[in-house]
Formats: C-alpha cells, structure tokens, sequence
C-alpha cells in the first residue's frame, strides 16, 4: 500500500489550508467521511463562505484517527485523546491515558491471537480428520468397482482356470 501524498495548498490568512476535496483525495477516503468526523467533533475546519478549508490541525488529527481506526480504536476512545491534548496541561495526561488505552488494545489482540491459535488447532485437527474419512470412502469405493468389474465368488481367484487343468490331465 502506498503512503498517501500530503496535499498542501498555498498559505492564506489562516496558514496552510486543505480543502475536503484534497485531503479525501490524499488520505483515500470519501468526503463523506470527513464530514462524518467533522459532525462526531474530531475535525473543526474553518468555514469560509460556504467552503470549509482544513488546517494542518485537522490534517493531523485526521491522519491520527485512520491510524485510530486500522488499530481498533473507538472514535470516543479518539476523541477523548483529543480533548485531553487540547487541554493546557494535556500533554502528559494525553500520553498517560494513550500509554493505558495501547495497553488495553495489546491485551485484547494477544487473547484474539490465543483464540485464533487454538481455533487454527482445531482446524487442522478436522481437516485431518475429513481427509482420513474421504481416503477410506475412496479407497472403500475402488475395492466396490473392482468387485463389480471382476464378477466371481468369493475364493474363486484361487482356483485354477478350467483350460489350465484340461492341459495337464490331457482332456
């Protein structure tokens, strides 16, 4: 997967500005759904007419929240993090609160990947078992179409062909 190219814009009276359309198209997303993080309060884009343009904040932020989201964090989760920063004495509070969700979300995948180990286990195991039970069904089929092909009492391979007797006695 290819790393998303910043989208930068000239500088106006606001600074750096990225329009919805640029920073969709920068991060593979829709507008849509940064509208949709703009409504759930994890974006606040200047409103400018009619248009709303994105600082490198929003830009951020945005960056932040797809990251969030491929980990498994909750926008609440995200959010919170966010207020946290916001905040003046936020930064280590921010880390603190970052350092414990992390943990959280690091425990949750090892129990997931003990779960998916074991249940991997029994996979195999029923495999293995399926492709005992389809060999004997063959092989069990294969000793069926030989007797059919093969017509002959049981025993009947061990006695010798009438001509071979007609040779040796001489009828």
């Amino acid at each position: 997967m290819t790393q998303p190219q910043p989208a930068f814009k000239e500088t106006d009276a606001h600074g750096t500005t990225f329009t919805i359309g640029e920073l969709a198209r920068e991060f593979g997303i829709t507008t849509r759904a940064i509208r949709f993080y703009e409504d759930e309060g994890l974006l606040s884009p200047l409103r400018v007419g009619t248009k709303r343009l994105y600082r490198r904040r929003d830009r951020a932020r945005l960056k932040l929240i797809l990251r969030g989201k491929r980990l498994g964090f909750t926008l609440g989760e995200m959010r919170e993090a966010f207020d946290l920063y916001d905040d003046a004495h936020g930064e280590s509070r921010q880390l603190r609160y970052y350092l414990k969700v992390l943990d959280e979300k690091r425990q949750h995948l090892l129990r997931q990947r003990e779960d998916l180990e074991e249940t991997l286990k029994e996979l195999e195991h029923s495999y293995a078992h399926c492709e005992q039970l389809l060999s004997a069904q063959e092989k069990e089929k294969q000793d069926r179409t030989a007797e059919t092909t093969n017509p002959g009492r049981p025993g009947d391979t061990d006695r010798p062909d009438r001509s071979e007797t007609r040779l040796k006695t001489g009828s």
